[in-house]
């Protein structure tokens, strides 16, 4: 069996999100990891028996580390993946690459020069039912797609955030961290480069300053077209659409409305808030062991979705994607995931030791975030912008 040998940058929530896929894939050793906080570092040791390091540096000098998976702060991707690049380590980093298309393009150039692989992921174009339907579009049994339409209405805005994250100029706000999900998929159903977008984003709470919702309207070169709506104001919640199968497949409850609300209102400042979220992360005192996290059933997933094809449209649902053709209506069952974001090891082992082109490679992602900041362009200059123009 192929194995990869990882270091971790960052031990934070990305790290959290990540930890049952490294824990269930016997493809994966964590080596060694880097964290500011000395909580995250000794809980590392304590559970791996491997080394944990303040910074990057010393993680990337280990000669017994292929890739490192860059889980920081969205402000340090560029600088992270420059070292990790510079000491030839192959880089798996967390959407959003990063906050400027020029530290894309450094990043790009980094691990060109060093040849190594950039991956860009865990974005939900990596989940099985989205890549299941690219493969269904591309048998050409339904025509070409022609309209794509992507929801989702959470609780994003009201969980507990450091202050940069609620500043969009620092990379915080939901374009950033959460439309980089849903412009990634429809790029990838679309199958064709975007060309123009026009947005508007949604900054209602004087208290959460930076933007909570978006819509946009986004053309491809093919004449397809994608609508891409998100609302993370915690009322609403489009899990109700889907079986209240939550984002991460797991099973949810409609009983937990207003969670999200109820316990940011006992916060009385930026400083106990952001004290609140780093107790809820690794090496916190508040934080979930991944043994104790309920068991994903189902696939992962965005929110609801559906693509319109000449000849049917396809909805990708948590366990299975249901066709809706010319004479009848199908429903393609998906197999319960034995390892969730297996997908994204997927990408990495056939990359680092199949030389296989990833799909999510830095120009990928890149492209990604060029839309993400015109999406915010657009809504403050009120018009359509062009994309690479």
């Amino acid at each position: 069996m192929a194995t990869i040998r990882l270091g971790i940058a960052g031990l934070g929530r990305a790290f959290s999100l990540m930890l049952p896929t490294f824990l269930s894939d016997a493809r994966v050793r964590l080596v060694a990891a880097c964290d500011p906080r000395e909580t995250a570092r000794a809980q590392f040791e304590a559970d791996f028996d491997a080394p944990a390091y303040a910074g990057i540096e010393a993680l990337a000098k280990r000669p017994d580390i292929d890739a490192i998976y860059i889980a920081s702060p969205h402000q340090f991707h560029a600088a992270h993946t420059r070292i990790a690049a510079a000491h030839g380590k192959h880089v798996l980093v967390e959407k959003p690459m990063a906050l400027s298309l020029a530290e894309c393009d450094d990043m790009i150039g980094a691990c060109r020069e060093a040849n190594v692989h950039l991956i860009v992921g865990h974005c939900h174009s990596f989940d099985t039912p989205y890549l299941r339907t690219r493969e269904l579009i591309a048998s050409g049994a339904f025509g070409d797609v022609k309209m794509i339409h992507a929801l989702n209405y959470t609780d994003y805005l009201y969980r507990p955030r450091r202050p940069e994250e609620l500043k969009t100029e620092e990379g915080g706000g939901a374009v950033f961290s959460q439309a980089a999900h849903q412009v990634d998929i429809v790029r990838m159903l679309a199958g064709s480069r975007a060309t123009r977008i026009r947005a508007a984003v949604g900054n209602w709470d004087a208290a959460r300053p930076t933007e909570g919702a978006y819509t946009a309207t986004l053309w491809f070169e093919n004449g397809a077209f994608a609508t891409l709506s998100y609302n993370g104001y915690a009322h609403f919640d489009s899990d109700e659409w889907t079986g209240w199968i939550g984002e991460m497949g797991q099973t949810r409850s409609a009983d937990e409305y207003g969670a999200a609300r109820r316990k940011l209102s006992k916060v009385a400042s930026a400083d106990e808030e952001a004290r609140l979220k780093a107790a809820g992360t690794y090496g916190g005192n508040a934080h979930t062991p991944a043994s104790k996290v309920p068991e994903a059933r189902r696939h992962q997933h965005f929110g609801p979705l559906i693509v319109s094809c000449e000849r049917g449209d396809l909805r990708p649902m948590p366990d299975g994607i249901v066709v809706y053709g010319d004479e009848q209506r199908e429903r393609i069952e998906l197999d319960a995931p034995a390892v969730p974001r297996a997908e994204v090891i997927d990408e990495l082992i056939a990359a680092v030791q199949g030389g296989v082109a990833p799909l999510h490679d830095g120009a990928w992602a890149r492209g990604t975030l060029e839309i993400c900041l015109a999406m915010l362009q657009s809504s403050a200059e009120q018009r359509d912008v062009l994309i690479g123009g």
